[in-house]
């Protein structure tokens, strides 16, 4: 291969294989866990926090922690037995064991001095997303009064016990004439509620960014994108109608007029991989090496053929479920999505912001390659294509069997 084509060759396969490498397993969208907190305060009063906590993985997490294999037992059966009552009556009947785990991974400080918690009233059952999810009132007394130096403190769930990873703890509050959101995780477990709005912006954006960093799948539907593309003209619109297809949906979920279970969304996400993958694999073969597929001018508005208009509808489909698995990310369908709103958005800002920087690397490269020798890009396009179609058609059989 002459050197001139094996150096953009070369530079294409490393930022796939970089980009990969900053990747996560996918597996990991089905065994992640959300807690939420909500934080107010009246006057001088102590600080309440109403927390809504994932009912088999509390059980599981407080009895290993307390040692107490009888939790762990009635609170499974009751599990188990889908009975909201029994599932309340575990919790209650070992309610040491499961305050003391609370307690010890959920803190709040004021003026860098602890706070007491006191559960207020009894373990109550709901559910989010069809998932049994434990609620608990704490209030906490704190030493000092003033409401900007109140800092909350989350590491429920942590990826150490071996149960989920990536445990997200979605936070609103209202104190003391200070309201927002917050989202702590392992890297960033703590934040305090005097935080500038510029602080809960690189919150959310941060974890908009990382989660698209972190989620193989949705990192793979974009390099199919990028493969299957002609033109720059046709990776934008790609990448502009998977924008605003999973914003709609994603804003739909935010205000509580969507609901989609993620056992559905999860198994299609994968399989859209495969498609658009599989897509550009067909064109190629239905056109020998694809050379002139890949820079053939289209007609018509916005220059596209009959092809990249289907293709551009088949990505519009496909980024209304992937915007259901952003939201899912963060539980956001909670009676208080409305205050959450901005947050999401942001949210959404730095998926948008890591995308447009993934094809800003790779998306010359393969126009430079195409340029020096289109059969090379052919065949690493379809190389890609290929491994990529693969990947989505193994997700979408271990999430279908529940792997």
């Amino acid at each position: 291969m002459p050197h001139r084509v094996r150096r953009p060759l070369l530079a294409l396969a490393a930022a796939a294989l970089f980009l990969l490498c900053l990747a996560r397993p996918a597996a990991a969208h089905g065994f992640s866990s959300t807690v939420y907190a909500h934080v107010t305060a009246d006057g001088d009063g102590p600080l309440r926090t109403e927390l809504k906590l994932e009912y088999d993985l509390l059980v599981v997490s407080a009895a290993d922690t307390g040692d107490d294999d009888s939790l762990f037992r009635a609170g499974t059966d009751a599990f188990e037995a889908g009975d909201p009552a029994a599932e309340a009556a575990a919790l209650e009947a070992h309610r040491g064991t499961a305050l003391a785990y609370v307690t010890r991974h959920l803190s709040v400080s004021a003026g860098q001095k602890a706070c007491t918690p006191a559960p207020d009233g009894a373990f109550r059952m709901g559910t989010e997303e069809g998932v049994p999810y434990a609620l608990l009132n704490l209030d906490w007394t704190c030493a000092e009064h003033g409401a900007g130096d109140h800092e909350v403190r989350g590491t429920l769930f942590p990826d150490s016990e071996g149960y989920v990873k990536g445990t997200k703890t979605i936070v609103t509050y209202d104190v003391g004439g200070h309201s927002g959101s917050a989202a702590l995780d392992a890297g960033h477990p703590s934040f305090s509620i005097s935080q500038s709005w510029t602080q809960r912006f690189w919150e959310f954006f941060r974890l908009g960014a990382e989660h698209l960093l972190t989620g193989t799948d949705h990192i793979l539907f974009l390099l199919a994108l990028i493969a299957g593309s002609r033109r720059p003209r046709e990776v934008v619109l790609a990448a502009t109608s998977f924008t605003l297809a999973h914003s709609v949906t994603f804003l739909l979920a935010a205000l509580g007029l969507v609901h989609v279970p993620a056992g559905l969304v999860e198994p299609v996400i994968a399989l859209s991989i495969a498609v658009v993958a599989g897509w550009h694999l067909w064109r190629i073969r239905g056109r020998g090496t694809g050379v002139a597929e890949l820079r053939a001018p289209g007609e018509g508005r916005f220059a596209l053929d009959r092809a990249g208009w289907t293709r551009l509808g088949v990505v519009f489909c496909f980024g209304l479920v992937h915007g259901l698995g952003f939201a899912g990310a963060l539980g956001i369908e909670a009676a208080w999505s409305w205050t959450l709103l901005w947050s999401l958005l942001v949210f959404n800002v730095g998926i948008e912001a890591v995308q447009l920087g993934i094809i800003a690397v790779v998306f010359p490269l393969l126009l430079l390659l195409v340029r020096r020798s289109p059969r090379a890009a052919a065949w690493t396009t379809g190389g890609l294509s290929a491994c990529v179609a693969a990947m989505g058609l193994i997700w979408f059989v271990q999430r279908v069997a529940g792997a």
